[in-house]
């Protein structure tokens, strides 16, 4: 179905109370590119566009849930030297939730979390990991 009707990722969307921030946290921690736009900040990152929208008090926008919830729960990001990575990360200050660890053969992933506690897998998928 994807292939006959052309559908590819174009954007996920994040709310944030601090754009800038947001930005500048996947930039130092994940190496994203900012996007500066008229009146906008977005992110790329492996790919993909991140808008940024802002979040004001008052805006009628519920505060992030705790995980695990119903709905979309994290996104994953696919890796190559996930232990190295994981300490950079640790080194840079980043919260893990889990790992890094083997789930099954071949496959080694961590979780972090992001801005407004949102959920991010950081997997590599390597026949090394037993």
């Amino acid at each position: 179905m994807a292939e006959k009707h052309g559908i590819v990722w174009d954007h996920l969307h994040l709310r944030t109370p601090d754009v800038g921030a947001t930005a500048l946290w996947f930039k130092q921690m994940l190496g994203a590119d900012i996007v500066e736009l008229p009146h906008l900040t977005n992110i790329k990152l492996g790919g993909v566009n991140i808008f940024l929208a802002k979040v004001n008090e008052g805006d009628g926008v519920n505060p992030p849930p705790s995980p695990p919830y119903q709905g979309l729960d994290h996104f994953g990001l696919s890796v190559v030297g996930i232990d190295a990575l994981a300490a950079e990360l640790k080194a840079k200050g980043a919260v893990f939730t889990k790992g890094p660890l083997t789930l099954r053969p071949g496959l080694r992933v961590c979780f972090i979390q992001g801005p407004q506690g949102i959920s991010i897998e950081l997997l590599e998928r390597n026949p090394i990991y037993e």
